[in-house]
């Protein structure tokens, strides 16, 4: 393809996104239907439609419009790029410019890409860093691997990782974080990744696992497990009786045949748990406002209304997850989000209806710390 003609792809694509489409739908269909394109046409299309999305407001100013075509010229004019040389109409070329093409440089809160009404809330509960934290949400993430300490160093994960032309090197938010500069691509079907030495993960993630107090023979509970990042890494950390729970078990059906390559235990609860723990972790549903550049289409289709039955669904959580923790046992709530009302509001609420908790530590990571947002509470219960 050409680089006009995967403009005129990722148009086609980011129309019907903003039609409603999730993006990794339309972007799989499109692939599958689009048997020309090569892999190298398949990244960068998927490049110029996160990209678009993550900067949805300040390329619709730039481009004239909020629509596919408009998205894309405004990425062309924000990287520099005369849009006329590309907008030919020749073969698969989108349509020359017109006078309906014309855009403008975005202002306020459409400059950063955070819709109006949540800017202020977060402008609040960030004060200064506001700003840097969504500038930060409007570029590509970086990729981390989490070296499995099941398997190996970090140190060793790093030359396997070498071998197998991938560059790493170590991240300072955890002793089991590498920040891959090269070759990322080449991860999922390479040796060290398929063999159990790393998994995909996001040191802010890796970050929060370390702060739990694991230790050799707890019962742990991953109450909202999701996929089991968080379990694969906890297991791999302390010689635990590790069990993994999910409201939705479909997420978790890929745990056993990933604990087994990691070379660790993780037991998956088909149902509703049982028993006391000595730690219960719950990564609580929220608004993903810390990964928004992972999952970008989250920033526009958070609603106030959605926000409000998030902050329900964590409330019902942080009192189900904690009643399942022993006496002097810990507590550990976590969110993926940058908002005080799923964070730390929270955690006030939450210990003004109970008596049974005390918090120990918190722990909050923005973009601007080298990775995702993350918010991690850590009760423990004193009766």
């Amino acid at each position: 393809m050409t680089p006009a003609a995967r403009l005129s792809a990722a148009i086609e694509i980011l129309d019907r996104v903003l039609a409603g489409a999730p993006a990794e739908q339309v972007l799989t269909n499109w692939a599958r239907a689009s048997r020309f394109a090569g892999s190298g046409d398949r990244h960068a299309v998927r490049d110029l439609v996160y990209d678009a999305l993550r900067c949805r407001r300040s390329f619709a100013a730039l481009g004239g419009a909020e629509t596919g075509r408009g998205l894309i010229l405004g990425g062309l004019r924000s990287a520099g790029v005369e849009p006329e040389t590309l907008f030919t109409g020749e073969g698969h070329a989108p349509a020359p410019l017109s006078s309906a093409d014309i855009g403008q440089a975005p202002t306020g809160f459409a400059a950063l890409d955070i819709p109006d009404w949540l800017a202020s809330q977060m402008q609040q509960d960030m004060g200064d860093a506001f700003e840097a934290v969504a500038e930060a949400l409007r570029h590509r993430a970086p990729v981390f691997l989490r070296a499995n300490l099941a398997r190996g160093s970090r140190d060793s994960a790093r030359e396997a990782l070498a071998e197998a032309g991938i560059e790493a090197e170590p991240h300072p938010l955890s002793p089991t974080a590498l920040l891959v500069t090269a070759g990322a691509r080449r991860v999922s079907a390479s040796e060290p990744y398929t063999g159990g030495l790393v998994e995909l993960q996001d040191a802010a993630s890796q970050a929060v696992v370390d702060a739990l107090p694991l230790a050799d023979g707890m019962r742990v509970l991953d109450y909202c497990a999701g996929g089991g990042g968080k379990s694969l890494a906890m297991a791999a950390r302390a010689r635990v009786k590790l069990f993994a729970h999910d409201s939705d078990p479909r997420r978790m059906r890929d745990l056993p045949a990933r604990a087994k390559r990691a070379g660790v235990k993780v037991e998956v609860l088909p149902g509703a748990p049982s028993g006391l723990f000595d730690l219960v972790l719950a990564d609580a549903p929220c608004s993903g406002s810390g990964s928004w550049r992972r999952a970008p289409e989250g920033k526009w289709a958070l609603t106030p209304e959605r926000l409000q039955d998030l902050r329900n669904i964590q409330s019902e959580i942080l009192d189900k997850a904690s009643a399942l923790v022993q006496p002097r046992g810990w507590f550990a709530y976590a969110t993926c989000s940058l908002l005080n009302a799923e964070n730390r509001d929270q955690i006030d609420a939450f210990l003004a209806r109970t008596d049974k908790w005390s918090l120990q530590r918190e722990l909050r990571l923005t973009p601007i710390d080298g990775a995702d947002g993350f918010y991690l509470a850590l009760l423990q219960r004193i009766t």
